[in-house]
């Protein structure tokens, strides 16, 4: 069995996210008008609702049929789906998942507003259960995504930009959300530690394929953080083995670049280092009733084409 295929057979996997299918159209259609119509439109588009399986997997199974990781997972998921609203908009992104990003087809004051929705609604779903503690996690991870975007900003163009400088800003634009997710489900501090580290080691393996994974499935253009000069694992990497690379990070037009990243061996590097991480959380799971679950996920986020 796959490790995609284990994840998928976790008993009552299917029905939770059946469920929570409609509970997220119910949420974003909630209000009628142009975001409701735009945040219809983003769900439409799919996604791999992995923060939701988290959620879901993370909590204890005689709780899962219980409102709160469906409303939990309903929260998570549309703050992820307000950040790529915001990101696509900050980025000037044409495409994500192959259809036009929300601002390039309304423009960016809906997208504003729009992503903004996304945030109200999912905080909207989660206040509703009255739990106060779970409002807090999500609260606490969507500041460290607003932390994280500001330093994705303050390094913009810096080829000189550390590994550590980069391993911050993945846990706070990615680890952050996989962490909280995780807490909502669990609530113990060795799966907020797994969901941490799953969160790297996806958000690396996310910038190996802006490097070399194939436009079909990932949904959108190689190379996407070289034209905006945004500093990931592969292209540090590269820029320290090649200087023509550190000058197309810093914005000299080098239209061999994505070649020259690959011919250093960087791609190969930062997956060992994306590797590392998973197994960094396949480690924060010993002990925990929910490790059958919930270790493949580490072999996922890693081996993956979208």
């Amino acid at each position: 069995m796959s490790a995609l295929a284990a994840v998928r057979a976790a008993a009552g996997l299917d029905a939770y996210l059946e469920l929570l299918e409609l509970r997220l159209e119910r949420a974003v259609g909630s209000h009628p008008g142009v975001v409701g119509r735009i945040g219809t439109e983003t769900l439409s588009a799919g996604g791999k609702r992995l923060r939701p399986v988290l959620v879901f997997l993370a909590t204890p199974p005689e709780l899962r049929e219980d409102e709160r990781p469906l409303a939990a997972g309903t929260a998570v998921e549309l703050v992820h789906m307000a950040t790529l609203v915001h990101d696509d908009l900050l980025d000037a992104a044409a495409l994500r998942r192959g259809r036009p990003t929300v601002w390039a087809a309304h423009g960016p004051d809906a997208a504003r507003a729009a992503g903004d929705y996304l945030f109200a609604r999912a905080f909207a779903e989660l206040a509703a259960t009255g739990d106060a503690r779970a409002v807090s996690l999500l609260a606490g991870a969507a500041l460290s995504l607003a932390r994280g975007e500001a330093l994705q900003r303050r390094q913009a163009r810096r080829p000189d930009t550390t590994v550590e400088e980069y391993l911050e800003r993945c846990s706070l634009k990615t680890g952050k959300l996989f962490e909280a997710a995780c807490l909502l489900g669990g609530g113990r501090d060795g799966l907020g530690a797994f969901g941490l580290a799953l969160g790297i080691a996806f958000q690396i393996a996310d910038d190996i394929l802006d490097c070399a994974g194939t436009p079909g499935a990932t949904g959108k253009p190689r190379g996407l953080d070289l034209r905006d000069g945004t500093p990931t694992l592969p292209l540090i990497l590269a820029a320290r083995e090649d200087r023509t690379i550190a000058r197309a990070l810093a914005g000299e037009d080098v239209p061999d670049a994505l070649a020259r990243v690959a011919a250093t061996g960087a791609l190969f590097e930062a997956r060992e280092v994306a590797l590392g991480y998973a197994r960094a959380a396949r480690a924060a799971l010993d002990g925990e009733y929910e490790r059958d679950t919930l270790e493949p996920l580490t072999r996922v986020v890693v081996d993956r084409e979208a």
